[in-house]
């Protein structure tokens, strides 16, 4: 049973950085693409980043690129989010999404995602 765990999430300023990390169990983060999701008020769930298998290879949406970074922690068996330059645009639910066994590539729709953490808030104040 795959369970993922998000944490650090909180209210900051804009322009304030905030690191989130998601604890993965049942599961080695090593051998599958993870990915982050976020949801914010009234909006659909969206792609924020994302990790190949290897790790060599990160993808980001258009909204984050240059101010979010995706890496993964094989030891520690976690994926986390590096989250710079926050604004309030970035305020939403933030989930940690890990996909069916034998999926070898990061998708960037919600659909393709068996796994889901319960979501981590971040609310960024103007």
């Amino acid at each position: 049973q795959v369970q993922l765990l998000e944490s650090g999430g909180g209210l900051v300023q804009t322009g304030a950085s905030l690191r989130l990390s998601c604890v993965v169990s049942g599961r080695t983060v090593s051998s599958y693409p993870m990915a982050w999701f976020r949801q914010g008020p009234g909006k659909e769930r969206e792609f924020v980043a994302g990790i190949s298998r290897s790790g060599n290879n990160t993808y980001y949406g258009d909204s984050v690129k240059g101010r979010f970074t995706i890496s993964k922690h094989n030891a520690k068996n976690t994926v986390d989010l590096q989250m710079n330059s926050l604004r309030p645009e970035d305020t939403a639910v933030y989930y940690c999404a890990a996909p069916p066994d034998f999926t070898s590539r990061v998708e960037i729709y919600a659909g393709p995602y068996d796994y889901w953490g319960q979501g981590a808030q971040v609310t960024v104040s103007a």
